[in-house]
């Protein structure tokens, strides 16, 4: 009976709440068996708070805390998981640090706040690098979280634990967060989708960095659909941040539902080699991105100058780390892995002449990506530089022969698109030669959640690749580089 109830999609889920055929208590319970049958292998949610679960599910089904039946992204008592950065009110939250590592705060994030309002059941604390900073999910509390397809390597990150808990079937959906690719890149090495919407799409609410528009929050889940669903959960205006804006008139879910093939797709491999990719990746990738054709599209390359973004990318980040991380650094460095201490560093380092320079940087990649965005509905690229890697390590060694010369020299595809604002989704495209998935990157302009949604979902039903989930760890071992 559990596995049938962890096998079912969200979708099928809430449907099944809703008709008062399965309890909220039943799904907690599955989801509960589940944790302990997968957690030893892969460590994706390491705080469990099933007991502040249940009486929640109790109260949804006294008939309490339904105000928002009806609206979009009502989740009637579906069980999810929150990433380990943002607050569950009475729940162990650690954001990864030895700082924070007894924190148990008393009130929940903003968003949090309005998983719950809609419905979503918080049953565990999903596994995250320290304070979200890093391509591979690993900290000093709880350890590496590892990839479900090939225990041996990484899930990717910072949204490893998230990614994993719902590619195992441990939960239905995942929250996460993104900033230079940490719902994307999981999401790819787990070959589970995920979504960077729009700044200001989802609140961030209680962030330093309220007014820059790189890290955003936003959903996980096994297919389009369940990711449109969550979605709609946490889309909408909020008063906490001056960046968000009102809910769709016609909800994600719909827009999906009603989706019909762009016209015209650029496609990418490589940013015409200004970017190292995996060759196998591209060829996967390019074969991959093919299947829009069979659907009427027109499919071409087209490859955007980038100009001096990586270097603008890594500026714009540096000063957001000075905003979040000088004042821990200065009372808590020892306690502050190296690569926190350098990104910040860096940033403190900076003269106004850098940071006008990457202002301006980024304001033409915008220009030149909504310039493509006038010709074509949807902008592809590979979703990852490389497969999973060896989940000791914190970045890959190597991308196609090059050597990185930092944690974030493999994250540029998804840099890019965070800087050009775009509403982009990562979803599963096949599998290397090794068996580690490998998955392509579908962008809309800003705002065009919907359109990348409607997308990602035709393109799913022709792959069907979704339907390989929840999967059974695996152990494995480390391909060779």
């Amino acid at each position: 009976m559990s596995h049938d109830l962890i096998s079912l999609t969200a979708t099928e889920a809430v449907t099944r709440l809703r008709r008062g055929e399965l309890s909220p208590l039943d799904l907690i319970a599955a989801a509960a068996a589940r944790i302990e049958a997968v957690e030893p292998a892969v460590n994706a949610l390491p705080t469990l708070c099933l007991d502040r679960a249940r009486d929640h599910a109790k109260r949804l089904m006294a008939g309490q805390g339904r105000e928002a039946e009806g609206e979009a992204g009502w989740l009637g008592g579906l069980p999810v998981s929150i990433k380990d950065l943002n607050d569950v009110a009475g729940v162990r939250t650690t954001y990864g640090s030895p700082i924070f590592k007894d924190h148990v705060p008393t009130a929940s994030h903003p968003l949090v706040r309005r998983i719950e309002r809609k419905g979503g059941i918080v049953i565990a604390k999903s596994n995250t690098p320290e304070f979200g900073a890093g391509g591979s999910t690993f900290n000093e509390v709880f350890g590496r979280t590892r990839n479900p397809w090939n225990t041996a390597l990484t899930c990717g990150g910072s949204t490893g634990g998230g990614a994993v808990s719902v590619a195992t079937g441990e939960v239905w959906l995942a929250h996460g967060s993104d900033h230079g690719g940490s719902l994307r890149r999981p999401g790819t090495y787990c070959s589970v989708v995920g979504i960077r919407p729009s700044p200001g799409r989802v609140t961030r609410g209680t962030s330093n960095n309220l007014f820059s528009p790189l890290s955003v929050q936003g959903p996980m889940a096994r297919n389009i659909p369940d990711l449109a669903l969550f979605l709609d959960t946490m889309a909408g205006q909020c008063g906490l941040d001056p960046l968000t804006y009102d809910a769709p008139a016609v909800s994600y879910v719909q827009a999906v539902k009603e989706a019909r093939p762009p016209k015209r797709v650029a496609w990418s491999p490589n940013y015409g080699g200004q970017l190292a990719v995996d060759r196998e990746t591209r060829a996967i990738c390019e074969k991959a991105v093919r299947r829009f054709e069979e659907m009427g599209c027109i499919v071409e390359e087209v490859n955007p100058d980038l100009g001096g973004l990586e270097e603008a990318f890594m500026i714009l980040r540096s000063q957001h780390f000075v905003v979040d991380r000088e004042l821990q650094i200065q009372a808590h460095r020892d306690l502050i892995k190296p690569d926190i201490i350098w990104n910040t560093e860096k940033g403190l380092a900076q003269t106004p002449s850098q940071l006008a320079w990457a202002e301006r940087e980024r304001a033409a990649f915008y220009r030149r990506m909504a310039a493509l965005f006038a010709t074509y509905d949807i902008f592809v690229t590979p979703s990852a530089a490389t497969p999973a890697f060896d989940v000791n390590l914190r970045n890959p060694e190597k991308v196609d022969g090059q050597v990185l010369t930092n944690y974030m020299g493999a994250s540029m595809l998804n840099a890019a698109m965070t800087l050009a604002a775009a509403a982009a989704v990562a979803i599963p495209a096949g599998f290397d030669q090794y068996g580690r998935p490998v998955g392509l990157q579908i962008a809309a302009p800003t705002r065009g959640e919907a359109a990348v949604l409607s997308a990602s979902a035709l393109f799913e039903q022709v792959t069907g690749l979704d339907r390989l989930l929840p999967i059974d760890p695996r152990p494995g071992v480390v391909p060779p580089v």
